[in-house]
């Protein structure tokens, strides 16, 4: 069988991916980031035709269930800049909902995710192709627990990939003794997001050791100073043998970012100049491929 990639236009085989952004928002909304909404499809297409002028060939947006995904548009923008673009279902942090929302959902989310995966999100039939949950700093807290026991559920009815926002770059390894210790997810169906947030180079070789992908995502948060440190920390993981398990993203979050055309106008070429354009070339294209595939479920839908 071969390894396919949910798109919003379709499944398509894992080694179509091509260079791909590996986490990114075209649209984001959060009451934590009034007036900053990403919401204009006009200059989300944009930023998809910049990231491709530079090769790009796909984004992964991380935006989850209840944040602005405009699952509407996204089949249109894929279809109209010639980029194939990975949608998510999954749910953030509690900050960034309403109380009365999160009452509404709890008890029915791995239901929910599993329908966004194989159905369609909202009256959309553009599908999800991973599922995005977030910890808290330095711990996983409540709200974690139950979206990512949400989120293992889903992964094993459909073979879907989990995406975790680590707040900081802090408590992948709690992450970990979760999902994949007490909840039964592979390793290797983990992507591990913002590590470069936090310079703690011993739990990133840990959580590299058990199998987890690893996300550094950091162009477009120049204000955590994640850029200058980033080729020396992806030199550190590659030589230690884990170059197989790294990815890159641009994470844009709010309008005034950097983003995707940063990731391979500027960075790309400052890491390869570092780790040598074969290392890079395995993080933005074959890494992703095998991150982002789906597998086979280990439990009936």
């Amino acid at each position: 069988m071969v390894a396919a990639v949910r798109t919003v236009l379709g499944d398509i085989p894992a080694d179509e991916l091509g260079v791909c952004d590996a986490h990114d928002h075209l649209f984001l909304r959060s009451p934590v980031l009034p007036g900053q909404e990403l919401d204009d499809p006009a200059a989300a297409a944009g930023r998809l035709r910049a990231f491709s002028g530079f090769g790009g060939r796909s984004v992964v947006q991380w935006t989850p269930y209840g944040m602005g995904r405009r699952a509407d548009v996204l089949a249109e923008l894929s279809r109209s800049t010639g980029t194939h673009v990975v949608a998510a279902t999954g749910l953030h942090q509690a900050v960034h909902y309403p109380a009365a929302l999160l009452g509404r959902i709890r008890d029915r989310l791995a239901s929910l995710f599993v329908a966004e995966l194989t159905e369609g999100i909202g009256a959309t039939s553009v599908r999800a192709g991973l599922i995005k949950v977030a910890g808290a700093f330095h711990t996983v807290d409540a709200h974690a627990r139950l979206t990512m026991t949400a989120a293992a559920e889903a992964h094993h009815r459909t073979g879907a990939p989990i995406a975790v926002h680590l707040e900081l770059g802090t408590a992948a390894p709690d992450v970990l003794d979760l999902l994949c210790g007490a909840l039964g997810v592979p390793p290797h169906r983990v992507i591990l997001g913002h590590l470069g947030r936090s310079p703690d180079g011993a739990a990133q070789r840990e959580v590299a050791r058990a199998g987890a992908f690893l996300a550094f995502d950091g162009p477009s948060r120049a204000h955590h100073a994640t850029d200058w440190r980033l080729p020396e920390e992806l030199a550190v993981l590659a030589g230690a043998g884990f170059g197989g398990q790294l990815l890159l993203g641009g994470d844009t979050t709010v309008p005034e970012t950097p983003g995707m055309p940063h990731l391979l106008q500027r960075l790309r070429p400052r890491l390869t100049e570092v780790l040598g354009a074969g290392t890079v070339a395995d993080m933005l294209v074959a890494n992703p491929a095998r991150a982002f595939a789906f597998e086979a479920p280990t439990q009936a839908a």
